[in-house]
């Protein structure tokens, strides 16, 4: 992989990961329209190493709120942030499920199949009008809205269809506080970033040898920077309610991936 391409997947990883857009669906046209020809074991440590850089970003932004929430679970006391992080446990089931028993049929769906993410994009798009239309309120996550919230992340890991707005909207939807999706929707993702990175590590099937890691340094660095800017963006873009501008750009990239998709 080329240097330059590096970079260009990382800052679109870094982005695409917090703003509603779908990042799975944006690498693979960015990967099509670059040309991508990795081999598939450096092309999964590529991915593996940009998602780690996300969750690092992720854990950097809301360092202080992790923080919290770990002293608090210490205190072995059913506070508040003991059940928030049982919250986070529970919306993490159904995505561990899929990947679990469903992984192998999940993969096949990537690899440049860019008529199924222009079409996600498109229901990504509905999702985010609708979002954008409900109401604010001061509700904050249940333990219910936990789990449909974690139904709808694992949706998302369809290509296309955006982790972050299919959970935001999902949440606003169900009538919780605007922030307080968007911090849920961020903070749920990092233990199954983490957990999929041990797995794939534990279970052999990445490996570092033969990889450019000049290459793999600066995706890295490219998706760590442009994911702390997007995830500190979207927190204040979904509290003012302005997901439709995001729901108009993946109307137009998913009609552009089907037209791209018919044509070559």
């Amino acid at each position: 992989m080329e240097i330059i391409d590096a970079i260009i997947l990382g800052i679109i990883q870094g982005l695409t990961e917090f703003l509603p857009v779908s990042s799975s669906g944006h690498l693979e046209l960015g990967k099509a329209i670059l040309g991508d020809n990795s081999i598939p074991e450096e092309s999964l440590v590529f991915t593996v190493v940009l998602h780690f850089a996300t969750a690092l970003s992720t854990i950097v932004v809301f360092r202080k709120d992790i923080l919290n929430l770990i002293i608090g679970a210490l205190k072995f006391k059913w506070n508040d942030d003991l059940q928030f992080i049982s919250k986070i446990a529970i919306s993490m089931i159904p995505a561990v499920i899929i990947g679990l028993f469903f992984e192998e049929q999940l993969e096949l769906l990537f690899g440049g199949n860019i008529l199924l993410v222009g079409a996600m994009l498109i229901i990504t798009a509905i999702l985010l009008f609708l979002a954008d239309k409900a109401k604010d309120t001061n509700k904050p996550v249940s333990f219910k809205n936990a789990l449909i919230i974690g139904i709808s992340q694992a949706i998302a890991m369809l290509p296309g269809i955006s982790r972050s707005g299919a959970t935001i909207s999902t949440s606003v939807l169900l009538g919780n506080d605007k922030t307080k999706a968007a911090r849920f929707s961020f903070l749920m993702v990092v233990p199954l970033i983490l957990g999929k990175i041990a797995k794939d590590v534990l279970s052999g099937d990445i490996s570092m040898d033969n990889q450019n890691f000049t290459a793999l340094s600066v995706g890295f660095v490219a998706a760590f920077v442009s994911g702390l800017f997007a995830c500190t963006w979207m927190i204040a873009l979904v509290k003012k309610s302005k997901l439709s501008y995001f729901a108009i750009y993946c109307i137009i990239i998913g009609l552009f991936a089907i037209i791209y998709s018919l044509l070559y």
